[in-house]
């Protein structure tokens, strides 16, 4: 990955690299960033720590369009970062785009 400019949108690799129902994590600056791949072949990215306890959502188990902390169990949505009801809180995520095969990350 070449050097980060400021908000821009990085090329982070290729989109088949993220096995289905899988996430990939990038490191970028003081962030770690989880790359999330579902099984309808939809991407999602959120920094990647739980708004619980900040356990690695990376690691995680991907269902639908969602992630289970391997922590403690609680659901993230992949497209907002929100915490599924009882929990409350937020992932922050980041926008993502496929172009031709590829990822590309907006990076602030």
């Amino acid at each position: 990955m070449g050097a980060i400019m400021a908000d821009a949108w990085i090329d982070i690799g290729a989109a088949d690299d993220i096995p289905r129902l899988r996430a990939k994590k990038f490191r970028l600056g003081d962030e770690t960033v989880a790359v999330f791949r579902t099984s309808a072949d939809e991407y999602f990215a959120l920094l990647d720590r739980c708004p619980h306890k900040g356990g690695p959502l990376s690691e995680g188990i991907v269902a639908g369009r969602t992630v289970a902390c391997p922590l403690h169990g609680w659901v993230i949505a992949l497209d907002s970062g929100e915490a599924v009801a009882p929990d409350e809180g937020c992932a922050p995520t980041l926008p993502l785009r496929l172009v031709e095969g590829r990822l590309h990350l907006r990076w602030p």
